[in-house]
């Protein structure tokens, strides 16, 4: 899932002054000017990364080591929670770099008015995108495997496997899922309840329903993230044929849909008020909440909806980790 990057610089070759070739006079026939991409620095390779999505990956461990700890009576396998934020971590950065590489080669990135991408701006090779996008699935599958391994439940390498091929398929293939409106419905699974459950099953056998409601939070913040970024490039997903949810319901719906994923976690939160003294506290995360769901009501411009991501993507955190806490303290 995207976030604000630096914009890729272009620069006119040295061989040229003011728009004419050096050394003429400017008349027809003169060389023209070539106008050349800055490769890729290390820094746009952060950047392709996607580093706001993260909390999107941290918050769901958060909570399914909280809702594990609370099922093994103050206990929980750190190396276990450990390994599961590394496959999520993991993952998220390579569905980030595999979307990129996608857009990019199919021309979708052409029509961005966000943030350039690695591909499409032509300042990374296609090739080299996608490799990076494979390494990061490999990472992801090497901590997966290590987690079932001292789990135990080898039943699991098969739910990693479905979590790779569909983290690839969002946008990559012939017919990716993304671009027919599934994409929050996948965020929703993935980053939501596989990584949230699956997190408090690794490390304790079993699942209660602090896991399963926090997972359905969560996976409601990954939804709302997702929906914003596509309200911004709702008019240019359209002009590309990508059809996001976004596009498909209209901006209006959209706009509507977006305040329900935030919302709806502050309903379920009202079960951990009851149960636990600390989770009223989790309220003050609407500090961040209530303003992102004002500016995508009523935002125009990208820039208005990118700071909307940004406070999104913090509410997603803080919720997260301020909820995890609740429980299991």
């Amino acid at each position: 899932m995207p976030n604000p990057g630096r914009p890729v610089q272009r620069r006119i070759d040295p061989t040229t002054v003011g728009g004419r070739a050096r050394g003429t006079s400017g008349r027809p026939g003169g060389r023209k000017p070539r106008v050349v991409v800055k490769k890729a620095t290390l820094r746009d390779w952060i950047g392709g990364a996607r580093l706001r999505t993260l909390p999107l990956a941290v918050a769901p461990v958060a909570l399914g080591t909280a809702a594990a700890h609370l099922l093994s009576n103050g206990g929980w396998h750190w190396v276990r929670a450990l390994l599961a934020l590394a496959v999520a971590v993991f993952l998220q950065i390579g569905v980030n770099f595999a979307n990129d590489y996608s857009d990019g080669v199919r021309g979708t990135d052409r029509y961005r008015v966000g943030p350039s991408r690695l591909t499409g701006s032509g300042a990374a090779k296609p090739r080299t995108v996608l490799v990076v996008a494979l390494v990061f699935f490999a990472l992801g599958a090497v901590a997966g495997l290590a987690l079932v391994v001292t789990s135990g439940y080898y039943w699991l390498i098969v739910v990693g496997a479905v979590a790779i091929v569909a983290a690839y398929f969002y946008t990559g293939g012939k017919r990716p899922y993304g671009y027919y409106g599934l994409g929050e419905l996948f965020v929703f699974v993935f980053f939501g309840l596989v990584a949230t459950v699956g997190t408090t099953y690794t490390q304790v056998g079993t699942v209660n329903i602090e896991s399963w409601l926090s997972a359905t939070a969560a996976g409601l913040f990954a939804c709302a993230v997702l929906m914003v970024n596509n309200i911004r490039d709702l008019a240019q997903d359209k002009a590309a044929g990508k059809r996001t949810l976004a596009v498909l319901v209209g901006l209006r719906a959209a706009r509507v849909l977006f305040a329900v994923f935030v919302v709806v976690p502050y309903v379920i939160l009202v079960f951990f008020v009851l149960f636990y003294t600390k989770a009223p506290l989790v309220y003050f995360t609407l500090l961040a909440a209530v303003p992102a769901i004002i500016i995508t009501l009523t935002g125009k411009t990208a820039p208005e909806f990118i700071l909307a991501l940004k406070l999104t993507s913090l509410t997603a955190l803080l919720f997260g980790l301020s909820l995890a806490a609740a429980i299991a303290f």
